[in-house]
């Protein structure tokens, strides 16, 4: 059940509450432009809900980016935003990892027990959250989901489960949730999953989880186009995302060949080459070209056994942890399609777009932002957590000016950015 959730390593989305139109003054010199921030909400996945180091717990809710972004929207007319907070008596949430120890640059990561299950030791299904709330972030939604024709998913995923009724759990898909809001102004970052739950698995498909499917390039777009279609019913103005190369995050550039390699070669110089099993079942060498999961690292399997796993062609590192250079190819291709369906339909409804995508290629070869050097690095690199895809509460403020800017730019307002020095990395070991 857990593994249905967390192979697609899922991004949320985080709604925005107010009144319909309060009475907010606008602080001198600064303006709303042409848009009306009142009643913002943020449609999206893991990302927009905080999830953070393998799980969603209170501190990464609090930092999420759709936080950060309300709380500035505040000094031009935006309203009050509500999240589903984890109570500080759950403020483990699900769950997550935690660095607690790095030795000459080798982790050790440690699991936090979650205390927001309300039926331990299943740990199926999370504490309800009740009332009004404008975070609809939802860990694992794809745009192929929200229209789930099924209805189960409402029921297996326990991060949207938390926030439905009894009666709305496998009757209420996530497009019908978001429907109804009376927002005025969205965000929306979804996406991701479509083609990340794939990626995450290897290129491998599992019968009977659609999260490590890729959603068909033509329905991803119509789809997406009925999820714009209802957000920007009432005429409400808004922003969408794109969705950032999956081959840009530490998941997969971390673990490479050729540093595994270089370490069986200090522990045997006659190591030769890494095999890997292709997605077509053929044995090959490695190049840094192929993809190797993150959790590889720690998975103790590397160099074991009579034949020794990885290192041999009779025992290669299996299809599911590799993404191959062909594989990731064939990702690339659908991230650059779902990305084309994303600018053409929000161009053509007059929305602003925050290119995440460009934003995390810099990110990849490194840029200074506000002073601080960040990276793709895994653990040093500040803008990525534990789990080598979600985001560090830095990762969560730079990319709210992301946001921010592409608003600005769109509707001429002038929504203060966010300071990214207040906001820390990964979490070392003596940190406070």
């Amino acid at each position: 059940m857990k593994k249905y959730i967390l192979n697609s390593f899922v991004a949320a989305a985080i709604l925005f509450t107010a009144a319909c139109k309060p009475e907010i003054e606008t602080p001198a010199g600064t303006s709303a432009g042409q848009a009306n921030f009142s009643k913002y909400i943020a449609i999206g996945n893991s990302l927009t809900s905080g999830y953070a180091d393998g799980g969603l717990y209170l501190e990464g809710q609090k930092v999420a980016y759709p936080n950060l972004i309300a709380a500035k929207m505040t000094s031009v007319g935006g309203g009050a935003f509500t999240s589903p907070f984890f109570t500080d008596a759950q403020a483990n949430g699900s769950g997550y990892i935690s660095l607690t120890a790095l030795v000459n640059g080798t982790p050790t990561l440690t699991p936090v027990a979650g205390n927001g299950w309300r039926d331990t030791p299943t740990n199926s299904r999370l504490f309800k959250y009740s009332g009004e709330i404008q975070n609809l972030g939802i860990p694992g939604m794809r745009v192929d989901l929200s229209f789930d024709p099924t209805l189960t998913f409402s029921a297996a995923n326990p991060f949207f489960e938390r926030l439905l009724t009894d009666a709305q759990v496998g009757k209420t898909n996530y497009f019908q949730y978001i429907q109804g809001r009376n927002h005025t102004f969205f965000s929306i970052w979804l996406g991701n999953n479509d083609v990340l739950g794939y990626a995450l698995n290897g290129a491998v498909t599992v019968t009977g989880d659609p999260t490590t499917v890729l959603t068909d390039k033509v329905t991803f777009s119509s789809l997406y186009a009925n999820l714009l279609n209802a957000l920007t019913a009432g005429g409400q103005k808004g922003i969408v995302a794109t969705i950032p190369d999956v081959t840009a995050v530490p998941y997969f550039n971390t673990v490479k060949p050729s540093l595994l390699l270089a370490a069986a070669r200090a522990a045997n110089p006659a190591a030769q080459a890494v095999f890997i099993q292709t997605g077509t079942g053929s044995v090959r060498v490695a190049t840094d070209e192929d993809l190797i999961r993150l959790p590889f690292q720690s998975a103790g399997l590397f160099g074991q056994g009579t034949i020794p796993y990885g290192l041999h062609p009779l025992n290669p590192i299996a299809n599911n942890w590799v993404l191959d250079k062909d594989e990731v190819i064939k990702v690339k291709d659908y991230v650059n399609s779902y990305n084309s369906s994303i600018k053409s339909i929000a161009t053509s409804k007059g929305l602003a777009i925050a290119d995440t995508y460009a934003y995390f290629n810099q990110v990849k070869a490194g840029i200074m932002v506000q002073g601080i050097g960040i990276n793709a690095a895994f653990i040093s690199g500040g803008a990525f957590s534990l789990d080598g895809i979600h985001l560090t509460p830095r990762g969560n403020a730079v990319i709210a000016n992301v946001f921010i800017d592409a608003i600005n730019a769109k509707y001429g307002s002038t929504i203060p950015t966010i300071d990214a020095t207040q906001y820390r990395g990964v979490k070392f070991p003596d940190a406070k």
